[in-house]
């Protein structure tokens, strides 16, 4: 839809008609369909989405596929036409399932992004609905609040201390002030940044809320415009030096080189990825290199006369020392890992956070929501002018299901009545407290943006929408009949202060109809009262500050989130409300009392906190509550121990986001632990707290749903962003996105994250396993020379090719799929400095491979040598003939015994240190045949690939033609006898190896050595002994017998 003029030269009015809107109500939903299906949906058309062109190029441009390559030329270069056509057959298969396989995944992860995407709110029906972005038409009334990326460009009908950060349109730096009010002529050049009476597409609300009509989307946004450039602007961008700056030509040639540098790391895919793609593919260069290397030693062994014969054996050797289907198995494996958090309530935005997740050591989170429920409930008032009230509500939206008692006590100047606060309450009814109460009930209902709705029909449900303590305290307002909607028509707003996270209170200033204007005010109570200048009357001095404080600490030891309420009357003369300073609408406001805000922990937060404990994570929560309310919900839910003495004694545990902030880092650093619980939090007390873990070593998790939150879930290890209540800004700063704000939910990536862990291990070392085995075979082979003194392989490199893409490949696949191992929960989090290759994949990776290889050699010596005549003939590297016989038929055994223990292996590495016959390490007077079974085919891809690998092997070895003109070995008989005993050996001698790691080593779980490494881990941080420190990550604590007592000296 067109407009006649610019939209910042239209008024309200004018704009709501060209558009055909009903400001009131917004479209309808059948309208807004009909628009969006006319002009399209609101994104861009430059937006990049998964090319199936840089798919398939990644699968070719890989050092496996790379190497594979110049195998298949080398055999086509030789005249070797069979086995250059099965290489090359290989290269097909491997790069269209890799490219089938990865286009899917990026499909799917492509899909799971979009649900962490920018969402919006609108007018539709007369009701504010949330929608995604995208499904945002022109005519649409936007309701916008701080932290909301705009979805399109709209005029404003309606701001309050509205402000836009447009630094990625206009570039720039600070928010821009709105007004909906403003018009502009068409003769005014107004440029873009200028025109305060709209707000454009992907700019952020930094401050206050707006309403407004969408005018364009997509491509007809000013963004749209500039689309191009901002697709470019997402490319990596290099400035070369100027010629004013010293040493230019030095510098200059600094800048090329590392341009040059860039693009080569670029093409051979070295910075693409995540960090573990980034390691893996360094890996495959490596091993490229190796390949290189052992083809030399081939050449060198047969003094560089380098015959068809002698690079055939090379192309084995080369062939063996690469894991062809890794990259591909990794990128599948990450791409279910993703879609299996889906499932758990977890979007990942970012795939190194799926790698990151299972090395976290301390999580930061907030409380509201997130460990507690989020559906708050006014509990307890106290009010000096009338007294105290309780209220027992069991149902947090329903505002006629409630019960209250008051105890009328007027408050005397310096007194705290503690013991009335204890006892006396008479129950009553809201309706003869009402005049009592007006002056609060006007605060709670008018100094509020939450949407508290009456059912439409009897039976139906109270709906809310908005922030969960102005929704609790709306609902305490209806409780008297005067909810917002009832108040509004008697007054007029005049000017509105949202609130801030640094000020922590908001403020509003309403016009009565007899024209006495009111300022009302609720935050933080420090906050409050050090703007208050009166209670009742009579000055507020520092013995006033102090009963309050005694109240405050009396409500918050119950686990209440305690809000202070003030207000005072306004008789100032004012021109420009909009322009109207803040700190002289919040000053000298008379105490109006305090409110008590119970919000119940989630039941399941408690388990969860157990949970990390065991897991070796510390939980740190980060609130703006009062200390004493997040001292008691953090004992709740045994986040610090539940004790009888005064835990006050120890002073690391509990401290307020002003203590913390005050603390030098040498002062931060030298305390026994970082503090559990963090209250009263500002955003930059975040973001000090993700410095003092990582100076500790530490790898840290952090929540976060508002704008300021942005800089501590950029700096945490892994930033994690409220899907329901977080602002837009904190998800695109995030790595990962809670769909339901649930604490339990993170600890539910990070057993997920370390199950991808695991499985990526188990995997990685399947596959070099085979490798290793591979490459002792056939570097030994070169000393077996027949008639011309040419070396005779004991695998042939389609029969390399075949164990390694074909018997591996589908089994490590299933290997990613694997559940999550019992005791996933009970470890410390991996050192994701380290990554995979840890030292015991290294060395159970030269131990099974060498098992192997020797296995495999043992095979062939014994058939060649042991029961045949040990001619090697000529040309059995070649072709087949009659005196080939004893080495075809030897080959089909090797390639018998290392397809059967590479299977063997896909079982064993199910779990690296228990016994593939108790995979679950249940005692063995449990065991039976029947667990055994079930443990054994429980994943069943697994159990099918390791079926069909082992099946594989019959038709290549009996299949006439194949087995001699392809695969070079020809059928066998007794030979099956030597098979099955090296199977057996081999699967012997990993059990043997398992019970060493378990009993000699002592790496079990349940191990001396486990328990001595934890508590290196994090006694060093508490001096807890060891037996204390067990207690308190094992066993949860449940009384004060449970802790020795300490005073501060003690710890």
């Amino acid at each position: 839809m067109e407009l006649n003029n610019p939209a910042y030269t239209l008024s309200i009015e004018d704009i709501g008609k060209q558009l055909e809107t009903d400001l009131s109500s917004g479209l309808s939903f059948v309208e807004a369909s009909r628009r969006i299906t006319e002009y399209g949906e609101n994104k861009l058309t430059t937006d990049v989405g998964t090319s199936a062109f840089r798919v398939f190029m990644k699968q070719i441009l890989n050092a496996m596929c790379v190497v594979l390559i110049l195998a298949a030329a080398l055999s086509f270069g030789t005249t070797d036409w069979i086995e250059g056509g099965v290489i090359s057959a290989v290269i097909f298969l491997n790069v269209f399932v890799g490219f089938i396989q990865e286009y899917k995944a990026e499909k799917t992860m492509e899909s799971l992004r979009s649900l962490s995407s920018p969402m919006a709110h609108v007018l539709r029906d007369g009701s504010v609905e949330q929608i995604a972005s995208k499904d945002v038409a022109v005519g649409d009334v936007v309701v916008l609040r701080t932290g909301d990326v705009v979805p399109a460009d709209i005029r404003l009908t309606e701001s309050h201390s509205f402000e836009t950060d447009e630094a990625l349109l206009t570039g720039e730096s600070l928010p821009v002030v709105k007004d909906a009010r403003e018009t502009f002529s068409m003769e005014e050049d107004v440029p873009v940044g200028d025109r305060i009476n709209l707000a454009y597409s992907s700019s952020i609300v930094t401050k206050g809320r707006a309403k407004g009509i969408c005018y364009a989307t997509g491509m007809h946004t000013e963004l749209g415009a500039i689309a191009a450039g901002l697709k470019n602007a997402s490319k990596r961008q290099f400035t070369p030096p100027s010629k004013d700056q010293p040493h230019y030509r030095k510098q200059l040639l600094k800048f090329r080189l590392r341009k040059i540098r860039y693009y080569i790391a670029r093409g051979l895919g070295l910075n693409v990825g995540t960090p573990l793609q980034q390691k893996m593919t360094v890996m495959a260069y490596a091993l490229f290199i190796i390949a290189i290397i052992l083809a030399i030693v081939v050449m060198a062994a047969h003094k560089f006369d380098v015959t068809n014969e002698v690079s055939i054996y090379a192309i084995s050797l080369g062939i063996a020392i690469i894991p062809e289907s890794l990259i591909a198995v990794l990128a599948i494996t990450m791409a279910i890992g993703q879609k299996t958090m889906a499932k758990r309530k977890v979007i990942v935005r970012k795939l190194e956070a799926l790698e990151a997740l299972g090395g976290v050591t301390d999580i930061c989170s907030d409380k509201t929501g997130t460990i507690t429920q989020g559906k708050m409930i006014v509990r307890r008032l106290w009010l000096p002018s009338v007294g105290s009230l309780v209220i027992d509500a069991p149902n947090a939206l329903d505002p006629e299901s409630a019960d209250v008692s008051v105890q009328r006590h007027k408050y005397e100047k310096g007194v705290f009545n503690e013991e009335a606060e204890n006892s006396g309450f008479e129950e009553t009814d809201f309706g003869s407290l009402k005049d009592d109460l007006l002056p609060v009930v006007e605060i709670t209902s008018l100094c509020n943006n939450s949407v508290v709705q009456k059912p439409d029909t009897k039976g139906d449900e109270w709906s809310a929408k908005g922030e969960p303590t102005e929704i609790a305290l709306h609902v305490f307002s209806w409780r008297f009949g005067l909810g917002k909607d009832v108040l509004l028509p008697n007054y007029t707003l005049l000017k509105e202060c949202p609130f801030d996270s640094e000020l922590k209170r908001m403020a509003v200033v309403y016009e009565k109809p007899d024209g006495q204007r009111m300022v009302l005010v609720k935050g933080a109570v420090e906050r409050v009262i050090e703007r208050c200048a009166t209670i009742m009357g009579s000055p507020f001095e520092k013995q006033d500050e102090d009963v309050v404080s005694s109240y405050v600490e009396l409500l918050a030891a119950q686990g209440l989130r305690v809000l202070a309420l003030a207000r005072k009357n306004f008789d100032e003369d004012v021109s420009d409300w909009e322009r109207l300073d803040r700190d002289t609408i919040e000053s000298k406001l008379d105490f109006v009392g305090l409110v008590g805000i119970y919000d119940p922990p989630r039941a399941e937060s408690k388990n969860s906190v157990a949970l990390c404990h065991k897991a070796g994570i510390r939980v740190h929560m980060l609130t703006g509550d009062h200390p004493e309310t997040a001292r008691a919900i953090a004992r709740d839910v045994g986040i610090i121990p539940f004790r009888n003495d005064d835990i006050r004694d120890i002073k690391w545990m509990v401290m307020t986001g002003t203590q913390f902030d005050s603390m030098s880092h040498e002062e931060i650093d030298n305390l026994p632990a970082l503090p559990l619980v963090i209250a009263r939090c500002a955003p930059q007390t975040k973001v000090k707290m993700i410095e003092a873990i990582h100076r500790r070593k530490g790898f840290a998790a952090m929540t976060g749903d508002g704008v300021n939150d942005s800089p501590s879930l950029k700096k945490a290890n892994v930033g994690i962003a409220m899907g329901q209540n977080g602002s837009d800004v904190a998800k695109d700063s995030s790595d990962i996105v809670l769909t339901d704000d649930n604490f339990s939910s993170i600890v539910n990536a990070i057993e997920e994250g370390r199950r991808i862990f695991d499985n990526i291990m188990k995997f990685v070392l399947h596959l070099l396993i085979s490798n290793v085995g591979e490459v002792i075979l056939l570097i030994v082979g070169l000393a077996f020379r027949d008639h011309v003194s040419l070396s005779v392989f004991p695998m042939s490199p389609v029969e390399v090719l075949w164990a390694n893409m074909i018997t591996s490949s589908f089994p490590s696949m299933g290997l990613g799929m694997e559940e999550a191992t019992p005791d996933i929960m009970n470890r410390l989090p991996h050192d994701n400095n380290v990554g995979v290759f840890t030292t015991s994949l290294i060395c159970d990776m030269l131990v099974y491979g060498s098992a192997l290889g020797v296995l495999a050699l043992m095979t062939w010596v014994v058939i060649m040598y042991g029961f045949g005549t040990g001619n090697l003939s000529y040309d059995c590297n070649a072709y087949y003939h009659e005196g080939c016989l004893d080495v075809f038929r030897a080959r089909a055994a090797v390639f018998s015994v290392v397809t059967f223990t590479i299977l063997i292996m896909a079982c064993e590495v199910k779990n690296f240190n228990n016994s593939v016959f108790n995979l679950r390490g249940e005692p063995w007077s449990e065991w039976s045949f029947k667990k055994f079974w079930k443990n054994l085919t429980r994943n069943k891809f697994l159990a099918y690939s390791v079926m069909g690998g082992a099946a594989s092997i019959f038709p290549t070895i009996y299949i006439p033609v194949i087995n001699t003109n392809v695969f070079k070995h020809k059928p066998i008989g007794w030979e099956w006898g030597v098979v099955f005993v090296a199977a057996i050996l081999f699967l012997l001698f990993v059990e043997l190896w398992k019970f060493f790691r378990r009993w000699v080593l002592g790496v079990s779980s349940e191990s001396p050595a486990f328990k001595r490494a934890l508590s290196r881990t994090i006694t060093n941080e508490t001096r807890l002994t060891e037996k204390d420190l067990e207690r308190r990550l094992f066993h949860h604590v449940q009384n004060a017998d449970d802790l020795p007592n300490r005073n501060d000296g003690d710890v």
